[in-house]
């Protein structure tokens, strides 16, 4: 199982795990269309399956628990095997020792647990709008990367665990627990998580429903980076910022991005200064995670810059040298993208100048 942010022991390389959802639409801006040249899809047939297991896992008859996991376990098959196993722990001996009947039985009569899934349910009645960005985005996935298979989406709850992940053959789950919207009160359920903090709890909305459940494909098939490098890093998310634009032209940058509108400006205006401070401070070819984490991880700024400056301003420059390359190459596919592999080759390939 591959996932999207936060760590997690679920289908490798399934390492971030994935937050989520919205109640409002921001205004989208127009910063990507200049950068992609689309291909007509209209004409490609796709019809994307949402499945809501976590309505049918609170439909369980808890009188017959055994039966009703059967059940649960034939209709969604492998989902149905990670969930219980290692989402939930239900079949975990260490967290289940009474056994996963007698666990499942707990976790579905849990006062809280059961209010979880009855927000969920006001604030997810249905995902139809969801569902058109899905299938314009499979409609680009089967254009450009026809030997992908079309993914399934499943939606689930998991206590506040985990936001999403990929599995199987591109099959992908998104927890809707962790896409209330921002007035959610998601600071009380544990204070000192940054998970928890003001600067994650802002995307854990509707508007990011889409891309953050498209992430972790994205990144399956960027693949991982190439080295341990500031450099490799930023190339590799990079790539997967210009994957959602190809794959999401009506999502707003900011969703895309997970950047606020003030941010997104920030970072535009930036370029030079963000890269002259890579540059000078001889970052881009750094090893020491812990030195370039917070830019290229989730952060609520990036270290030695203004404090306007949000985190993860490497990924953004990384989206800014994957967009040079495609200038200088017009004819390349995003397949031809994803091969170039060398980090130092492909920076140089793009010419990169950051604007002014």
């Amino acid at each position: 199982m591959k996932s999207s942010p936060d760590t997690s022991p679920l289908r490798m390389p399934l390492a971030a795990l994935a937050l989520l959802l919205a109640l409002a639409a921001l205004p989208a801006c127009d910063d990507t269309e200049d950068h992609i040249d689309r291909a007509d899809v209209s004409g490609i047939a796709v019809d994307t399956e949402i499945r809501r297991f976590e309505r049918d896992l609170f439909a369980m008859d808890t009188a017959d628990i055994a039966a009703a996991r059967a059940r649960i376990d034939s209709q969604y098959g492998e989902f149905a095997t990670l969930y219980f196993g290692r989402v939930i722990g239900a079949d975990d001996p260490r967290i289940a020792p009474e056994g996963p009947e007698a666990y499942l039985r707990g976790f579905l009569g849990h006062a809280p647990t059961r209010r979880l899934y009855d927000t969920i349910q006001i604030v997810y009645p249905d995902l139809d709008d969801e569902k058109e960005h899905f299938d314009l985005a499979f409609r680009y996935l089967k254009h450009y990367f026809p030997e992908r298979p079309q993914p399934r989406v499943t939606t689930f709850l998991s206590e506040f665990g985990i936001a999403g992940f990929v599995y199987g053959n591109d099959e992908l789950a998104v927890g809707l627990d962790l896409l209330l919207g921002e007035d959610y009160p998601y600071a009380g359920i544990d204070p000192s998580n940054p998970m928890f903090s003001g600067y994650m709890v802002r995307t854990y909305n509707r508007d990011h429903l889409v891309p953050r459940t498209l992430k972790p494909l994205l990144e399956d098939l960027a693949g991982p980076p190439t080295g341990d490098r500031l450099i490799d890093r930023i190339i590799h998310n990079g790539k997967v910022l210009w994957l959602q634009d190809l794959l999401l032209p009506g999502i707003p940058d900011s969703a895309k991005y997970e950047f606020s509108p003030d941010q997104l400006e920030w970072c535009r205006d930036n370029e030079r200064n963000v890269w002259a401070y890579f540059l000078r401070e001889k970052l881009l070819y750094d090893t020491d995670f812990k030195k370039h984490r917070k830019y290229v991880e989730y952060s609520p700024h990036s270290p030695g810059m203004p404090p306007e400056a949000p985190g993860r301003t490497g990924d953004w420059m990384g989206l800014q040298i994957v967009r040079a390359w495609f200038r200088e190459h017009p004819d390349a596919s995003p397949a031809d993208m994803l091969r170039v592999t060398d980090s130092q080759k492909f920076l140089e390939a793009s010419k990169f100048k950051p604007r002014r």
